[in-house]
């Protein structure tokens, strides 16, 4: 199987040094291959456990802390929020 490391790694934004990329190509093999060897999950029913009810927890409604207390320990604040490093380009 041939997996195009420098593609993957284009992708994720990821930079891997040359002498590295031959062992990323065989872990990659090996994780394939790993995965190819799991049983497939077929005709069986998921349906929910009756037992099991999964009931959710009531909503209640508490205090919480005030804005002032929690902006006191951010790092960084603007208009009454706390600012982070921007995630998404």
């Amino acid at each position: 199987m041939n997996i195009d490391i420098r593609h993957i790694a284009k992708l994720a934004r990821l930079t891997i040094e040359e002498d590295r990329m031959e062992k990323f190509e065989k872990d990659m093999a090996d994780i394939v291959a790993m995965v190819e060897k799991l049983p497939a999950v077929e005709n069986q029913s998921l349906a929910l456990d009756p037992a099991d009810r999964m009931e959710l927890r009531r909503d209640e409604i508490k205090p919480s802390l005030r804005r002032e207390a929690v902006l006191q320990n951010a790092p960084k604040t603007a208009a009454g929020c706390i600012v982070v490093p921007k995630t998404v380009d």
